[in-house]
C-alpha cells in the first residue's frame, strides 16, 4: 500500500483497504494522531483493542519495518502540509489534487468522529435541550460561527436562544443564567481562556454547560456534559475545517433530537415556519404555467 501523500493522509484515506482489525488502529490513531506518536504498542494495542502483532502488521502495510517507523513517519507528516492553510494539502498541489484531498480528508474525519459519538451522551444533551428555559451557544473565532448556525436551528423550537461570539457579551450572558438554563459551549481545542471562565461562570449560576469540545480539555473539565471533538487538524497551525465541520454536525444531531423529543405535532409548527418563506422565493418557469 503506497502513496504520495503523507502518512497521516494514507491512514485518513485508504482505512477501507485495511482488515477490520487494522482499520481498528488506524480509527484510534486518526482520531487522536499527536496522542498516537506518543504511544507505546502496548497502549495502542490496548485502546484499540486488538494484538500487537496487529498494530505490527498494519504498520507494515503502509511500507513500514514496524511500530517505531511507524510512530517517526507519524511525528513528520503531521508537521507537513502548507502551514496555515491545511495538514492535507502540499504548496504545489493542483486544483484537482487539492480539492480532493480536503473533500477525502473530511469525509474521512467525519465518519472518525461518528464512532466517537456517544448516544448515551448525545441523549442526556438532548434531555438537557428538550427541558432548557434559555439556551446560550456561545463560541470564539470559527467556533463563533458554528454557534450563529446553532442559533438558525435552534429558534424553531419555542425555546429562548441567543448566541455570542463576544467574550464580553458571553460572560455576561453567562452571569445572568439561572437553574433551567443551558449553556452550548463550542470550542475544538478546549484551550480557550475565556470560554474555560464562562463556563465557571455559568456552572455557578446554576446553568447547565454542554461543551462541544475535546475530550479532557480545559473546558470540558468545566462542563457538566462533553460531546468530544477530535479530529486530526492542530488549529494552532492550520485553518480549521474538518473541525468546524463536526460541531456542525454534532448540532445536527441535537437539533435533530430535540425536534423528534417534540412528537409529531410539532411538526405542523415546522411547517408553518417552512411556509412562511414561500414569499421570499423567486418563482420557477414551471411554477408560472
Amino acid at each position: 500500500m503506497t502513496s504520495n501523500n503523507n502518512l497521516l493522509q494514507q491512514l485518513v484515506q485508504q482505512q477501507d483497504q485495511l482488515n477490520r482489525s487494522e482499520r481498528k488502529v488506524a480509527q484510534v490513531i486518526v482520531a487522536d494522531p499527536r496522542a498516537a506518536t506518543r504511544m507505546s504498542i502496548a497502549a495502542l494495542a490496548g485502546l484499540a483493542q486488538v494484538s500487537e502483532p496487529t498494530v505490527n502488521r498494519m504498520c507494515r502495510s503502509f511500507g513500514l519495518k514496524g511500530y517505531p517507523d511507524f510512530k517517526l513517519e507519524l511525528a513528520q507528516s503531521m508537521a507537513s502540509g502548507t502551514p496555515y492553510v491545511s495538514q492535507s494539502v502540499g504548496q504545489n498541489d493542483t486544483a484537482s489534487q487539492y480539492t480532493d484531498k480536503i473533500f477525502t480528508s473530511t469525509i474521512a474525519s467525519l465518519d472518525a468522529a461518528r464512532q466517537q459519538v456517544d448516544s448515551n451522551v448525545v441523549q442526556r444533551a438532548v434531555d438537557y435541550l428538550s427541558q432548557a428555559q434559555q439556551i446560550c451557544f456561545c463560541g470564539m473565532g470559527a467556533s463563533g460561527a458554528v454557534a450563529q448556525d446553532a442559533l438558525h436551528k435552534f429558534f424553531r423550537f419555542n425555546i429562548p436562544v441567543v448566541a455570542h461570539n463576544d467574550s464580553l457579551m458571553m460572560r455576561m450572558m453567562a452571569s445572568a443564567c439561572k437553574r433551567g438554563d443551558v449553556l452550548v459551549l463550542l470550542s475544538f481545542t478546549g484551550r480557550t481562556k475565556e470560554m474555560v471562565e464562562v463556563a465557571r461562570i455559568g456552572r455557578a449560576a446554576g446553568a447547565v454547560v454542554v461543551a462541544i469540545t475535546a475530550v479532557d480539555s480545559p473546558l470540558a473539565q468545566e462542563a457538566t456534559l462533553v460531546l468530544g471533538v477530535d479530529a486530526p487538524e492542530d488549529t494552532d497551525v492550520y485553518m480549521p475545517m474538518q473541525s468546524r465541520l463536526i460541531q456542525l454536525t454534532l448540532l445536527d444531531v441535537l437539533a435533530t433530537g430535540v425536534i423528534l423529543r417534540r412528537g409529531e405535532d410539532f411538526h405542523h409548527h415546522l411547517k408553518t415556519i417552512k411556509q412562511s418563506l414561500k414569499g421570499t422565493r423567486v418563482a420557477l418557469a414551471e411554477d408560472e404555467v
